[in-house]
């Protein structure tokens, strides 16, 4: 495979990216939240300041693109502003905290997830990557999205801490979640953890008081496009959304008080009264059956410097040839999507590898198409 560099981190604010059409920055709201008032001043803070693109990420962030670096300060500026970063960097670079987004004011995934924003500095320095997920609702709904601990309910009806690569976690008692997760925390560290970069990579014996004994619940949740108990909830294709049309969204449906971000590319919008007109399919998804909810693709070349191939417009044209999930990948590294998938496209020296029921990067059973041959053997042609 063609070499590409693995970072090690991830962009947030305070720590941009460079990107083949500019500066990534990376915002992580608090609990996955934004406010009409704050998602209509980061659409004018985009396109004053980026390329008028934003990107929504596995983690529920968002990604600004296209920052120029002159006027990356002045987006900081309105970001603390509007209250969607923190002003201590060493807080902002820790606050890769993943909430379940069904989450209620007083329940315990918002009473969990506060505390840990508010003991931030607590925690050791962690590897870039390393995150948290807190999902205390009735049953899991955030297995399959990355994190590296795991606040989860058990059938029991207990919550558990669950490193991510153990099958079982540690029962808790109500009140002491994130002394426990802060202990596990400073044991990863202590433990070697910051050569393995990953939770699920690092193998060292769990402590004595984190030995696994309890599995989580099973996770049934599948959200769609659609009402919701929030109000309404609308797929973004591959998780992005133009700061123009969210800023018009916005304008015309005065219903939306807020908007609650999920790592599937789907967001909740908490709305006072049913929408009153139908959201552009353009820019938004949904209907539940669209090829593009299973469908994976990350922005690819000339955006990003290590894609080879171009990769949403292929994956738009492939999606409904399909069955079963996509994922078009401009290069082996797989930031759209780290799970396999039923068919899988991987960019190499400006061409697609070709995989089934494989991860990004894996044995091809065809390699180096075009887009023509592609399109060609799905009959999309």
């Amino acid at each position: 495979m063609t070499a590409f560099v693995v970072k090690g981190w991830c962009p947030d604010a305070w720590r941009p990216m460079m990107a083949g059409d500019g500066l990534l920055v990376r915002v992580r709201p608090p609990l996955g939240r934004l406010t009409r008032a704050q998602l209509l001043g980061l659409a004018e803070a985009t396109t004053r300041h980026g390329n008028g693109q934003i990107d929504a990420t596995t983690r529920a962030n968002l990604q600004i693109r296209g920052v120029r670096e002159d006027s990356w300060r002045a987006l900081i500026d309105a970001l603390l502003d509007l209250g969607l970063i923190d002003r201590d960097q060493t807080r902002e670079a820790r606050a890769n905290i993943l909430v379940a987004p069904d989450w209620r004011a007083g329940d315990d995934t918002h009473r969990i997830a506060e505390e840990l924003r508010a003991r931030l500095s607590e925690l050791p320095d962690l590897p870039g990557k390393v995150g948290f997920a807190i999902d205390a609702g009735v049953t899991p709904t955030l297995q399959d999205a990355p994190a590296d601990f795991r606040i989860e309910r058990a059938a029991s009806g207990q919550l558990i801490l669950r490193p991510d690569g153990r099958e079982r976690g540690t029962p808790l008692s109500p009140g002491t979640e994130i002394d426990h997760l802060i202990a596990l925390a400073r044991w990863f560290v202590g433990s070697g953890g910051a050569a393995s970069g990953r939770m699920a990579r690092h193998d060292a014996p769990l402590p004595d008081w984190a030995a696994g004994i309890t599995s989580p619940a099973p996770s049934v949740y599948r959200l769609q496009p659609g009402l919701h108990p929030l109000g309404v909830a609308l797929g973004l294709p591959f998780g992005r959304v133009s700061a123009t049309a969210l800023s018009r969204f916005l304008e015309t449906e005065t219903a939306v008080e807020a908007v609650r971000l999920t790592p599937w590319h789907i967001a909740i919008c908490e709305t006072a009264a049913k929408l009153r007109v139908q959201p552009d399919p353009a820019d938004f998804i949904t209907d539940p059956s669209s090829p593009l909810l299973r469908t994976d693709a990350c922005v690819g070349a000339p955006a990003c410097p290590q894609a080879t191939v171009e990769t949403r417009s292929l994956a738009h044209r492939l999606a409904p040839q399909v069955t079963g999930r996509l994922h078009v990948s401009g290069c082996a590294k797989g930031c759209a999507r780290a799970a396999p998938a039923d068919v899988t496209l991987t960019g190499r020296d400006g061409r697609y590898d070709l995989a089934f029921d494989a991860r990004v990067g894996a044995p091809p059973s065809r390699a180096g198409l075009d887009a023509a041959q592609i399109l060609a053997q799905f009959g999309a042609a």
